[in-house]
């Protein structure tokens, strides 16, 4: 109640869909008897996770009663956490390893699929390769299985969804600086201000200059967030969003393997030329969303969303194992990766009831166009042995020339997208809900290739993506659910890499989910769930037995896995989030880059994750987490290089100064665990930073 009676007082009564985040206190169970009505306040921070959202229905629904699993991180977790990157909040979300993305880029194997793409913002498609930020973020929410009924196609494993802020009625600030025992420092900004009557605006900015425990690796980001937000009236709601993010950074791909395992006593050192590995990034992405409301049932919501991505990088790097001369060899590269995307959303959700039936319909139409420009250029060096370094000098000083190799990238693309959509919530009863929805994508690739005076390769996939879940609650607080969903992804990849006369003629890659579980709140406010599911992947490429002919379509990859979770509110002062996977990820079928009966690299078999917040009183805070993992591969080899298991645990205090002020110190990996928790592939393994201190202050006025 003292956040409904905040939001009154501050006049933040917004509409729900899709452009305003939905607080982590919504009630629920108002959300489903009138989701017109739900109260969002705007910016809130004293829960962790949400008890609804529309991401996962494009329709406001109670956690409990959507049938998949949701990791979903809020704001609040960020800040206390001090989470930097979605590689750290990954390594807390049950079933998903962030993977080093080539130092360049965010990456995570989820369910045993890998992808560079599956990353959207407010519901919208934003899927270059760079390192997102949090600084103006309500909450991030990873959803499991595939998800093309929602989000279109990829998603095979999962997608995440970033839910930005959005202006709010009111006057509010917060400022936060930190600076950690690297040498990096960080500044945040929020500001939110009534610029009159029913025009707010909020201004969201970040900047960061910072040092890390590898020798040589710097970072420099920074970027700015102004939304205006427009309510004439209690049925309308106007957003208007731009963001400019930069961020550049040392490419460090890591350290090399020795004997099946990583390198040992090298943490810290950077194998190859750190002046020659850069990764620069600018993000330009402007967003209008519109939402109507016509009477008590029906609303219309509208998002547009016009992106930028202009990407270069560089790097030297290991490039074998640990020679039993004790020399690695250095690879080169660099690459342009270019991309514009102009998406547009419209959906018409009615709720009420039929035939004495309690039932919310959707409907609704996606159209996109995305151009990319993609190059890559190959390294030759200049200097004798250039091509090595040794353990005793693994960072040199290396002459090299760049040059087009016959297998390098030099293309246009064209992915262009027009898709209609249906879904169903129908309530029969209080103790039973069934979700049913069906995806129509019309998809359509062409590349040029630069290099050659080749026709344009061109595919056209027409998609149909079926969702079907059923939800039985034997009483309030506690659903059971089981549900199946399908994605698609075709064949060009998450990126587009580029079409080629077999790949042109192949069908798309196809992602079957088979997924039960249960939700139950024990305690008001604290959710714990549990899902078991199969997720198969087929038509992945295969070599034709017969020598000459195209590749066939008969690899298959097959995840099973439990996950449970708990987060929200165990107590008034105790906030918790936690989570177990137990995942096996095999070959099922061969392929041209693995026999039938490999594992599936970046899966350990076990994980957990804990993040708790104790507030003693209204000064003092404590928190504690804890990470392990059982072991992985670090590529489909299953030979070369296995990353060993660890256990890593954090800690935080928390101390308000005075009202308005307080102060947080974050400690990660408090027992000092020499740790490696992910890879590139078998010689780009990263090794986990050692204790590690963040001293931050906060002013909220």
């Amino acid at each position: 109640m003292r956040c409904l009676q905040r939001a009154l007082a501050g006049a933040t009564l917004v509409l729900v869909p899709g452009t305003a985040a939905l607080a982590a206190d919504a009630d629920a169970t108002a959300a489903e008897q009138d989701a017109a009505q739900v109260i969002v306040v705007t910016g809130s921070r004293e829960e962790y996770g949400v008890k609804s959202t529309i991401t996962g229905t494009k329709t406001v629904t109670a956690l409990r009663n959507i049938p998949q699993a949701i990791s979903i991180v809020s704001e609040a977790q960020i800040e206390d956490q001090s989470l930097r990157s979605v590689a750290d909040l990954l390594m807390f979300v049950p079933g998903a390893t962030p993977g080093t993305g080539e130092a360049n880029r965010d990456q995570l194997t989820l369910r045993g699929n890998n992808t560079t793409a599956d990353f959207f913002v407010d519901g919208l498609r934003d899927d270059a390769q760079y390192f997102r930020d949090f600084y103006n973020l309500d909450r991030v929410e990873v959803l499991k299985g595939p998800n093309a009924m929602i989000f279109g196609r990829g998603g095979g494993g999962g997608v995440i969804n970033r839910v930005t802020k959005r202006a709010g009625l009111l006057d509010d600030r917060q400022f936060i600086i930190s600076h950690d025992s690297e040498g990096g420092t960080r500044l945040t900004t929020d500001d939110n201000v009534r610029l009159a009557g029913a025009l707010g605006l909020r201004v969201n900015g970040v900047w960061e200059h910072g040092d890390s425990f590898r020798d040589f690796t710097k970072i420099k980001r920074y970027g700015i967030n102004p939304t205006l937000g427009w309510q004439p009236g209690s049925d309308t709601r106007v957003d208007l969003s731009y963001e400019y993010f930069h961020d550049r950074r040392t490419t460090d791909r890591g350290i090399p393997s020795l004997g099946r395992r990583p390198l040992e006593g090298f943490d810290a050192g950077f194998f190859g030329d750190p002046a020659n590995s850069v990764s620069d990034a600018d993000v330009q992405i402007a967003t209008l969303g519109v939402e109507q409301k016509f009477g008590d049932n029906l609303l219309l919501r509208h998002r547009s969303q016009f992106a930028d991505y202009d990407k270069f990088y560089a790097n030297l790097f290991p490039n074998s194992a640990v020679s039993a001369t004790g020399t690695v060899a250095i690879g080169a590269y660099n690459s342009r990766n270019d991309r514009r995307n102009l998406i547009s959303q419209t959906d018409l959700v009615w709720d009420g009831s039929l035939a004495g039936i309690d039932q919310t319909w959707l409907f609704g139409f996606e159209v996109g166009r995305q151009t990319s420009r993609n190059q890559r250029l190959s390294g030759r060096f200049l200097d004798a042995n250039g091509s090595s370094v040794t353990l005793a000098n693994p960072t040199v000083e290396r002459r090299i020339e760049f040059f087009r190799a016959a297998s390098d990238a030099d293309n246009r693309t064209r992915a262009t997208v027009a898709a209609a959509y249906a879904q169903t919530q129908l309530k029969p009863a209080e103790w039973i809900e069934l979700v049913a929805g069906l995806r129509f994508d019309r998809f359509r690739l062409s590349v040029d290739d630069e290099r050659t005076n080749v026709p344009t390769f061109a595919r056209t996939d027409q998609l149909v993506s079926p969702r079907l879940g059923l939800v039985v609650k034997p009483n309030k607080n506690l659903s059971f659910y089981t549900s199946y969903s399908r994605s698609y992804l075709p064949q060009s990849g998450d990126q587009f890499g580029g079409l080629t006369q077999t790949s042109a003629a192949l069908k798309p890659e196809q992602f079957d989910n088979v997924e039960a579980g249960a939700k139950w709140e024990l305690l008001d406010g604290l959710l714990a769930t549990a899902a078991v599911y199969q997720l198969d992947r087929r038509n992945t490429q295969a070599p034709n037995p017969i020598v000459g002919l195209p590749n066939l379509l008969t690899g298959a990859t097959r995840t099973r896995g439990l996950e449970l979770g708990v987060e929200r509110s165990v107590a008034a002062r105790l906030q918790v989030s936690a989570g177990y996977a137990l995942q096996d990820s095999e070959i099922r079928r061969t392929t041209s880059a693995a026999p039938a009966g490999r594992k599936v690299p970046l899966v350990p078999r076990h994980s957990f994750s804990l993040w708790t917040k104790y507030q003693a009183n209204k000064a003092f805070g404590a928190g504690l987490g804890l990470l392990a993992r059982s072991k992985s591969f670090a590529s489909l080899s299953n030979t070369a290089t296995v990353l060993p298991g660890y256990a890593r645990l954090d800690g935080a205090l928390y101390y308000k100064l005075m009202p308005g002020i307080e102060a947080q110190l974050n400690v990660e990996n408090l027992t000092d665990r020499d740790y490696f928790p992910t890879a590139h592939n078998d010689n780009n393994i990263a090794p986990g930073a050692p204790r590690n201190a963040r001293l931050s202050l906060k002013a909220e006025f």
